[in-house]
């Protein structure tokens, strides 16, 4: 049995406002396929995988190790006062908050404030900074870059971005290219964490012989089920935070 879902964003969230893919049903109960639809037949397939593992397979071989799973609350690319609204109304005390995709130029450089980069930059810094003060203390902050920085980009950015969010837990794919984060990783010291070189990459272990990462996150949907994530979770061998891709409940139940 297959159902076909539509909904509205409430928060625009990387270009997009609106979500829909299909639930599919079996004998092991409901899974979920929802690609976005640019994607080609290959980098679709995983997703499939995942929603016909979850409709079809029991999980009684998977062992629990837990009743429950602490969560952050994702803050897109809004002002400071949305930012904080977000936090609160969430009553997480972990946030991760997206960074704006823009490469360091002559008026970042100079602080100026002029210009795309110097506004998206300052944008950044004060969301951050609204983010901290709403988490308050204890409270925990991850960043997530998309791997859009290059990395003298990242190298300039990441102390600064660091000290604005009060000390980051993790930034997650400061830079796309997995050499490029390994050198990152040597030069500061701020934590990072792989997605994009795990999840679209050939060669996925190569973060880890690279050294290029504290912290695996793992989308259930786009690595095709449950057991193909736990598999590359052992590895990678590095601690791993599951994430989703603006999946339905279905989805982000499976992670």
């Amino acid at each position: 049995r297959a159902v076909v879902w539509e909904t509205a964003m409430r928060t625009r969230f990387r270009g997009l406002t609106g979500r829909e893919g299909l639930l599919l049903h079996g004998p092991a109960g409901w899974g979920e396929v929802a690609p976005f639809w640019t994607y080609d037949a290959a980098a679709s397939a995983p997703w499939l995988a995942a929603g016909l593992e979850a409709a079809t397979r029991d999980d009684a071989d998977l062992p629990a190790h837990r009743d429950s799973v602490p969560v952050n609350v994702t803050v897109p690319e809004v002002d400071a006062e949305r930012a904080r609204e977000i936090v609160l109304a969430s009553g997480a005390t972990t946030a991760k908050v997206k960074i704006a995709g823009y490469r360091l130029g002559t008026d970042a450089a100079a602080g100026s404030g002029r210009g795309e980069e110097g506004a998206a930059r300052a944008r950044d810094l004060a969301r951050l900074e609204a983010v901290r003060d709403a988490l308050g203390p204890g409270g925990r902050v991850r960043v997530d870059v998309n791997g859009a920085w290059d990395l003298d980009t990242a190298l300039a950015l990441l102390p600064e971005v660091d000290r604005a969010a009060g000390g980051l837990e993790y930034a997650e794919q400061p830079v796309m290219d997995v050499e490029d984060l390994a050198a990152l990783r040597r030069a500061v010291d701020v934590p990072l964490a792989a997605d994009e070189s795990i999840r679209l990459s050939h060669d996925p272990l190569a973060v880890r012989r690279l050294a290029a990462a504290d912290v695996a996150v793992l989308k259930v949907a786009p690595l095709g089920g449950v057991r193909r994530a736990l598999a590359l979770a052992e590895a990678l061998g590095l601690p791993a935070v599951v994430s989703s891709a603006l999946d339905s409940s279905v989805g982000i139940g499976r992670g």
